[in-house]
């Protein structure tokens, strides 16, 4: 008998992630995932009068693509991709994953040349058709949360089948009050860090793009960062395990960057182009049932009472101007268990030990 809950999930992904309509053409993107929610998927966009196509993805047979990348290869599939994406309305993926480092070893130049080459795709998938994108719960997940299986795929299901719509609507207040700051100051364990947001757009992102979500994103300008910042999430990257990153940066630029034993890769990663070592994004998470990391960023980048500040490619809703292949959510937890932190708008504290005091932000917290 098939969980119930796949069907929900199904049904929130297709009604209200994507809002699919008669007609319009999906592209269901699935790696590593049981048949149960493909199928489900299938039969919701079938139900809404969509057209659903299929695309079959894998970790180990991507990596082998990766090995030997080339410039002649990864043209062709990224035109290829394109052109299919061109024909889409609506993207919904699906990733599970039994090997979170599985590319891991694939060379830094076939990670960097796949992805110059891929981006057009994920800009145009971005900016032109309705997309959502979600993680599948899996044995490697729950391990990686600290977690029994059982006890991650109740977690997953509680945080996915949440009550989005309202998320959405209680972010309204911090969309307003970003929107109208200019100055930012954050502080906590080891960060001083004080930037501008003027005139760059606030995005509250609810449900309506990744599941689970929670975040509201923005992004600095550009060569207004200054200060210190230490991360105390663990992130990966490029198949990479980080832990404790700082970042130190001047003018807008990161022109320090310390990450223990893998400061040669953070570094290596930081100097892929120029707009590399400047900030693209800067997101306030608020999910109520995300609270631990997982070295997973569409968990992590939502966790209650954390931010996060991202080196590389801004988004163009909320555009600074910069420009890289690199977009990387390096995420800080403020909640006071975490060593808290405080959150400053023109001089206000907005958000303390990761708890917003302003009334009108108090149901977003957790």
């Amino acid at each position: 008998m098939q969980d119930p809950r796949i069907d929900k999930l199904a049904q929130q992904l297709v009604q209200f992630s994507t809002n699919l309509q008669k007609g319009e053409k999906v592209l269901i993107d699935v790696a590593e995932v049981p048949d149960e929610i493909g199928i489900a998927l299938i039969r919701e966009a079938r139900k809404a009068g969509a057209l659903p196509f299929l695309k079959v993805n894998h970790a180990k047979l991507n990596r082998e693509m990766l090995m030997a990348a080339s410039d002649e290869q990864y043209e062709a599939i990224a035109q290829h991709q394109l052109n299919e994406m061109k024909d889409m309305d609506a993207y919904i993926a699906l990733r599970g994953s039994q090997n979170i480092t599985e590319l891991s070893d694939v060379p830094a130049k076939s990670m960097e040349l796949s992805m110059k080459h891929l981006r057009p795709v994920m800009d145009y998938r971005v900016k032109e058709t309705k997309w959502c994108v979600l993680r599948w719960p899996t044995p490697s997940m729950a391990q990686q949360a600290g977690m029994s299986t059982q006890a991650f795929e109740d977690f997953y299901f509680d945080v996915c089948l949440q009550d989005y719509a309202a998320m959405l609507e209680n972010s309204q207040a911090l969309v307003e009050l970003m929107n109208a700051t200019d100055q930012v100051h954050i502080v906590g364990n080891g960060t001083d860090l004080t930037f501008s947001i003027k005139d760059i757009p606030a995005v509250e992102c609810c449900g309506n793009y990744n599941i689970p979500d929670g975040e509201v994103f923005t992004a600095p300008v550009r060569d207004s960062v200054n200060g210190v910042l230490a991360y105390n999430a663990p992130t990966i990257y490029r198949g990479i395990a980080f832990d404790n990153i700082t970042l130190e940066f001047k003018d807008g630029k990161v022109v320090k960057a310390d990450a223990g034993s893998k400061t040669d890769d953070l570094n290596k990663i930081l100097d892929s182009d120029d707009g590399a070592r400047f900030i693209g994004e800067f997101a306030l998470g608020f999910n109520p049932v995300i609270k631990e990391p997982m070295r997973d960023i569409l968990f992590d980048e939502k966790i209650a009472g954390s931010f996060h500040f991202t080196p590389g490619q801004a988004y163009d809703e909320a555009d600074n101007g910069n420009r890289s292949q690199v977009h990387w959510d390096m995420v800080c937890i403020q909640r006071e268990e975490w060593g808290g932190g405080e959150i400053y708008f023109d001089g206000k504290l907005i958000r303390k030990d990761g708890i917003f005091l302003p009334e009108n932000l108090q149901k977003l917290n957790f």
